[in-house]
């Protein structure tokens, strides 16, 4: 691949729709790419419709065409400017005369009926592991790579709709795994488990094969799948970080109770496989809810902050318009507005290398073979609340993939959110990490289950956690802990710190028993046994005391650990209790046990990131303080106030500069040794803060 489209940092997507031919002002867009600084463009044509006069068997070119090319011209203008140019392709359907010509090109259902689209009638969904993709998508790709010259080709809704019964499926399923297609689709079905697998391999195989069909066209254009790239992707992301040079994470903005920092998770999920290749965040200018707006806008503050986090944690920002027409320009100073930010920033994104003490492990295998049926509230959502917990506490940290566990040394402490599923190997690494004096903290069935999913008979951990599994029980209600020690007398443990005048707290929903095989010679938390919540007159403790511990504490060497045997991460998640977070916050400090490189004081919520560069450090700040946080969109971007901020630097560095890049001012700063102290007076989206050196 080219190093010019690896290095394309700002890119612009204009989606087309079918009209656009005889109503798209191509002046207005690339004047508008022009002023932005966009470096890179992504043009549809392919698949559904091409906007390009295709001479593949069966490819519907658009009615408006009229003989003409829009997609050449857009590339030829974009080519003209320097910019990269990625073909976007979308082979999720096909219209009617394709079907009549080719209906074994469909998707069908259980059935046995073609799939209809859902929405668009006289259309029809597509089979992604059949004749369709693997032979005409094969023929559209190379048509396009052969007659532009594209860069690469970026596939929407590439992998499927759902799960296909057509004759290619099942014969396909059938000569892999021994079985039939399976109607009920649970973990507990081993046809289910096996179709799992299957679908995954085909769809790399597919993926390899349309980036082989290309790369024989034009060896430095590539084939670049569209991917979440997150815990429940259906893809395995270390493989998928193999294959590729670059990738872009499509997550467009948030809905719902989806948090303002799920765009940075996303981009700490994709580095954790991808390391220093180039991963680029989609985000969209439209509304992005089930009902599907996409001619209206977001808000300026959502959208600021959306891509703010998203940039802050390691990627570049990819906007998408949908429709080549604007019915609400509201979007357009605001995306000019981040991507100049952008441009000015660019000095400080090449190569850089975070500088976070702490990893988050993420394990898609603990998703797909311990998750069951509902992968999200039995892993997800562990994740999520050691995730909120971690923003909350303002720690720099970056993801750790499961199954990198080779490229942890770097780290100070492991934070395990249930990974369940832990192959002795990985169990290893994690005992050889702990050796060199590393840290773990760790929650409920973390290293319970084999990589098959298989429960063990023990802890795959349970020498470094020094207690033995021995059952589960939940959920339970109505469940409590003690909090030990006296704090007026300075007796409490670090863990409760922040908590002096509690004594008793919410325990979690679903508790592992164990038994101790070590002494352990501090307890902070012991269990109140759960007791009737109704009738009220029933509610009270039968045992108000007792001495069975809720949090498992020790020190190895330099190293230490900290299990939980509840489920307090994702307690935290559904409760949002404070005193969780406060446990989940002071258990990475105590495991850290040593400052960490940027500490933030003052009030509000931020996102911090910090990076390391060949002659430089940079802080980003990203304000998620908002009445929204909890449920978009933000109205307005509201500073917390005044932040004071430590930055560890090399003890022998001699500062060259210091600036504050949004605000465009140089504060004023004390140095002692190596820790730079400095005020920033106003965060509105995003501050860095930029440490330049001799």
């Amino acid at each position: 691949m080219n190093k010019a489209f690896i290095d394309t940092m700002r890119w612009a997507q204009i989606t087309f729709t079918e009209d656009d031919p005889i109503k798209i002002d191509l002046d207005f867009w690339f004047d508008y790419l022009d002023r932005i600084h966009a470096d890179g463009v992504v043009l549809s044509t392919g698949g559904y419709i091409a906007y390009h006069p295709s001479k593949v068997p069966y490819q519907y070119v658009s009615r408006h065409l009229n003989g003409g090319d829009l997609f050449g011209e857009a590339v030829e203008r974009a080519r003209s400017r320097g910019m990269s140019v990625i073909a976007r392709t979308d082979p999720h359907a096909m219209h009617q005369e394709s079907y009549e010509a080719h209906p074994e090109w469909a998707m069908v259902q259980a059935d046995g009926k073609a799939m209809p689209h859902w929405s668009m009638s006289g259309a029809w969904v597509t089979c992604a592991l059949g004749p369709y993709n693997l032979e005409f998508m094969n023929e559209v790709n190379c048509e396009i790579v052969r007659e532009y010259g594209v860069d690469g080709l970026f596939g929407n809704r590439w992998g499927g709709s759902g799960f296909c019964y057509c004759e290619n499926c099942r014969v396909n399923f059938r000569e892999f795994s021994g079985f039939e297609l399976p109607i009920t689709h649970s973990m507990t079905e081993q046809a289910y488990r096996q179709y799992l697998v299957w679908r995954e391999q085909r769809l790399f195989n597919l993926w390899q094969q349309w980036d082989d069909a290309i790369r024989a066209i034009k060896p430095e254009s590539h084939y670049i799948p569209n991917s979440g790239g997150g815990t429940l992707s259906d893809l395995n992301m270390k493989m998928a970080a193999e294959r590729a040079e670059i990738l872009f994470a499509d997550r467009q903005s948030r809905s719902g109770t989806m948090m303002p920092w799920a765009s940075g998770m996303n981009a700490k999920e994709f580095r954790a496989t991808m390391g220093d290749k180039p991963v680029g965040g989609i985000f969209s200018v439209g509304i992005e809810e089930p009902h599907r707006w996409k001619d209206s806008v977001q808000t300026d503050a959502e959208m600021r902050v959306w891509v703010a986090d998203s940039i802050a944690s390691g990627m570049r920002p990819w906007f998408t318009k949908f429709c080549g027409q604007i019915f609400d320009d509201r979007w357009l100073p605001v995306v000019e507005s981040i991507y100049r930010f952008h441009k000015k920033l660019e000095p400080y994104l090449q190569d850089q290398q975070s500088l976070a003490q702490v990893g988050l492990v993420y394990s898609q295998q603990t998703a797909r073979w311990y998750g069951g049926d509902h992968p999200q509230e039995t892993v997800e959502h562990h994740l999520l609340g050691m995730y909120h917990a971690l923003i909350e506490a303002r720690i720099p940290f970056d993801m750790v993939h499961s199954e990198n566990l080779s490229r942890i040394d770097r780290y100070k402490t492991l934070i395990l959110p249930n990974i369940a599923v832990l192959s002795q190997e990985q169990c290893d690494q994690l005992r050889e990490f702990v050796a060199n004096g590393g840290s773990l903290v760790a929650t409920h069935h973390t290293s319970l289950h084999d990589i098959d999913g298989s429960q063990r008979d023990n802890f795959g951990l349970t020498d470094l956690f020094g207690v033995d599994y021995a059952s589960t029980i939940g959920p339970v209600k109505n469940a409590y802990i003690n909090l030990e020690g006296d704090a007026m007398v300075g007796d409490r443990h670090a863990l409760l710190r922040g908590m002096d005048r509690a004594k008793r707290i919410i325990n979690g929903v679903h508790q592992v028993q164990v038994t101790p095989h070590l002494s352990f010679d501090e307890i902070p938390l012991t269990l109140v046994p759960a007791y009737p919540d109704l009738p009220m007159e029933e509610a009270y403790p039968r045992e108000a005391h007792t001495d069975i511990p809720q949090v498992y504490l020790r020190e190895i060497g330099n190293g230490r650990i900290v299990y939980f045997p509840w489920d307090i991460d994702r307690t935290f998640w559904e409760v949002m209790s404070l005193d969780h977070g406060l446990l989940l916050q002071n258990a990475v400090k105590w495991a850290t046990n040593q400052p960490f490189v940027a500490q933030v004081e003052g009030p509000g919520i931020i996102d911090i990131n910090v990076w390391g560069h060949p002659n430089a450090i940079t802080v980003h700040l990203v304000n998620l303080t908002n009445p929204m946080m909890m449920k978009g969109p933000m109205r307005e971007l509201m500073s917390p106030g005044e932040q004071k901020v430590h930055i560890q630097i090399p003890t022998d560095s001699r500062l060259r500069r210091v600036q504050l890049l949004k605000l465009d001012m140089i504060p004023t700063y004390e140095r002692e040794g190596n820790i730079l102290t400095l005020n920033v007076p106003s965060i509105l989206d995003h501050e860095v803060i930029a440490l330049d050196f001799q």
